[in-house]
């Protein structure tokens, strides 16, 4: 299925308090000079905290971050749309989906700074989402951290995306009746009360009360490190590859088989 880009984010004058890039750029092949680089570096700073301003959530905010850096690495002058296009024209291990991500996110950058921009053309394959076996995640529970096998016992249980679970307060847990109140959804989701197992709970509860959130400082970023550290090392340890392709938005692809299967 061929698609383009979506439209970017619109200019909405220069930002003040500016975010911080925290990991520094390595130079590609063909990267401009290192004054102008710098000079791109500012400007990425800005439009990433044009997407805090906006209320874009912090995952997404990462995800552009990462998209703009390994454009950068690659050796694409992101003032040069052309040159953006020549860089993920050559990404030979790139798939159509990351390439037109990729685009898309620079399509957001380029309309922030008012360059003008025409997405390519993609031909993106639908492909069935990886579904691992029950066994599979709860060995993937067994072998995590504490504070990483109640994130990811709580993703198995209730459809609930990890931005979401992220922001769960101990409030919103009702260890009366079992239940997880989610109230600071994402992309306009209803808020809902979800039941939760005797298991979870027990789980939840060995958790530190370090501040009012559920997860405690946990991010993003330092989560899906971990679980992809976790992950790999099971892998290996168990022999089994699939392990390795679990990721965070997985178990909601699995809930949703599974409630599939339970209703047909």
């Amino acid at each position: 299925m061929s698609y383009q880009c979506q439209v970017g984010a619109s200019r909405q004058g220069k930002a003040k308090n500016l975010a911080k890039v925290a990991e520094p750029l390595r130079d590609g092949p063909a990267g401009a000079t290192q004054k102008s680089r710098a000079n791109v570096k500012g400007k990425i700073v800005e439009f990433l905290w044009y997407l805090n301003k906006e209320n874009r959530s912090k995952r997404t905010i990462f995800s552009y971050k990462q998209y703009l850096e390994l454009l950068m690495k690659y050796g694409a002058d992101l003032d040069n749309p052309e040159s953006v296009k020549e860089i993920v024209a050559k990404r030979k291990t790139w798939s159509e989906n990351t390439k037109r991500m990729a685009s898309i996110v620079y399509n957001g950058f380029a309309s922030f700074v008012g360059i003008p921009f025409k997405c390519p053309k993609f031909n993106v394959k639908r492909k069935l989402p990886f579904i691992p076996l029950e066994a599979e995640i709860d060995a993937l529970i067994a072998g995590s951290s504490k504070r990483l096998a109640a994130l990811l016992q709580l993703l198995k249980e209730v459809p609930i995306r990890i931005g979401e679970a992220l922001r769960l307060e101990w409030v919103d847990i009702d260890f009366e009746r079992n239940v997880c109140y989610v109230n600071k959804t994402e992309k306009d989701g209803r808020p809902r009360a979800l039941k939760i197992s005797n298991k979870l709970q027990s789980m939840l509860k060995a958790l530190p009360k370090k501040n009012n959130k559920l997860f405690s400082t946990a991010t993003y970023k330092g989560m899906n490190n971990q679980m992809i550290t976790t992950r790999k090392r099971l892998a290996n340890k168990l022999q089994n590859p699939r392990l390795d392709r679990i990721h965070f938005h997985t178990f909601r692809h699995w809930k949703a088989t599974m409630e599939y299967q339970k209703n047909s």
